[in-house]
């Protein structure tokens, strides 16, 4: 793909200013919670921001038209049920984490289950996000090295430097503010670039032809039930992962935490569908190129170059911003839960330096894995990503946010340790085709309704929260 001066011009001006506004918010930046957090200032649109740009990645934009290449309107699902996700957490999750007055999904855990729960709960969590960091790597290298003609690994370390500049040195109020700004672009020129591809594929001879109802105008075009598991792991992934959840921590009020959950709603749930467009136009006239080029090759061909131009900067923001935004969340886990929970750092600015450090190591790790796997799906590393985080997690976080006492840590520690691990085995070394999710989340309630089964022939009380 060979782009004009023009485009080259709006693409470099527009990740200018994104990085720019990043760049100023780190000026206030001088503490580890202000990193991390923000301040616990934040407004709507900053809690929004945060959460949009961390899940609108390489996933939501470049893996849906890439997966829509192939099936069409069931590639829709990841951004609807992150959108489904991120309603649920504004309805009944988002008021009693920011109320608490913490940092961590963790830290939540284990003032309910105990201090061994923080570094289980860390290392489930930066597992998963891990994950959903490759996926964004994967799609952005193939798009860096198609835009400038350079090897895979040259832009592997475009990538990482991408993500050092947007996050580093602001923090949470960095990529907030620049992920507004990342947003705007991309709904802009997705909008823009969903209606030319509609208005074309509109005036196809013998559409129904061409496209069947099955797959291509199906929601379950992989199938009901891969399709429910994937949308399901979309849900409980969401609510356990740190990167979101410490969005609502940042905001400045539980009432923002709630409008800020909703607010993303409404941004993310529309944005796949422009992008299941733009798959299946150019599925049918480019029948021959490597599905995860389809978006970026049809914003430098079928629209103006200057939207182009813009619209690619804002592929390019969207891979960086989320891998910044999930890498972010694993950096302060590792500092508050490591560092200061287990080490007993309690220097600010050694903290600080944790958290920078592991953003760094993160992303580097995320870009082998991706440079490693180049032909994969990006939309399935995201869906194993949520379901790792999410199955072992879920039910333990739910029940401490709206049954504190009812489950005793020991049990809670263990059903999120077994279930982790017959996850990862059941996927990685027996080959299991069943979703990770399923293992994960039904080991999970199988050991906590052995536990109330055993508290209830002993006749045990959960210990007071905090008290192991």
């Amino acid at each position: 793909m060979s782009l004009t001066t023009t485009h080259v011009f709006f693409l470099v001006a527009t990740i200018a200013l994104a990085l720019g506004i990043g760049m100023l918010c780190a000026r206030s930046v001088r503490s580890a919670e202000g990193f991390s957090l923000g301040g616990r200032t934040s407004g709507v649109f900053i809690v929004a921001g945060s959460i949009s740009g961390a899940i609108i990645g390489g996933a939501a934009t470049i893996g849906t038209a890439q997966l829509a290449y192939a099936i069409g309107l069931s590639a829709w699902w990841f951004t609807l049920g992150s959108g489904i996700s991120l309603i649920i957490m504004g309805l009944f999750y988002a008021r009693p984490l920011r109320r608490s007055g913490l940092e961590t999904i963790s830290q939540y855990l284990v003032v309910q289950y105990g201090s061994a729960t923080g570094p289980v709960t860390s290392m489930i969590g930066s597992l998963g996000i891990l994950f959903s960091a490759v996926a964004s790597a994967l799609s952005g290298i193939r798009m860096i090295a198609m835009i400038f003609g350079c090897p895979p690994w040259q832009a592997a370390g475009a990538i990482v430097g991408l993500v050092m500049a947007y996050v580093l040195f602001g923090g949470l109020k960095g990529a907030g503010a620049s992920g507004i700004v990342k947003m705007v672009v991309l709904w802009v020129t997705l909008m823009v670039a969903g209606v030319v591809a509609v208005l074309s594929l509109g005036q196809t001879p013998r559409f129904d032809t061409v496209f069947p109802a099955f797959p291509w105008f199906s929601l379950f075009g992989r199938g009901a039930f891969e399709s429910l598991g994937n949308v399901f792991s979309l849900v409980v992934g969401v609510l356990c992962t740190q990167t979101y959840i410490q969005a609502i921590y940042s905001a400045s009020d539980s009432r923002t935490a709630v409008a800020g959950a909703f607010t993303a709603a409404l941004i993310v749930i529309p944005v796949g569908l422009p992008s299941v467009a733009v798959g299946m136009f150019m599925h049918l006239h480019h029948p021959d190129i490597s599905p995860i080029l389809a978006l970026p090759l049809f914003l430098a061909r079928y629209v103006p170059d200057w939207l182009g131009g813009i619209g690619i900067a804002g592929l390019l923001l969207s891979v960086v911003g989320s891998i910044a935004g999930l890498v972010l969340g694993i950096g302060t886990m590792v500092s508050r839960d490591i560092g200061a929970g287990v080490m007993g750092i309690a220097r600010n600015a050694t903290l600080l330096w944790i958290n920078r450090g592991t953003v760094l190591v993160v992303t580097a790790i995320a870009v082998v894995i991706a440079l490693a796997n180049p032909d994969s799906y990006v939309l399935d590393w995201n869906y194993l990503s949520m379901a790792l985080r999410g199955g072992a997690v879920f039910i333990p976080l739910t029940l401490a946010i709206f049954r504190p006492g009812l489950l005793a840590g020991r049990w809670a520690i263990g059903s999120m340790a077994i279930a982790t691990a017959l996850a990862v085995a059941g996927k990685v070394i027996f080959g299991w085709t069943i979703n990770p999710l399923y293992t994960g989340l039904g080991t999970s309630a199988a050991i906590i309704t052995l536990a109330f089964v055993v508290s209830v022939a002993r006749h045990e009380k959960a210990p007071v929260p905090g008290s192991e």
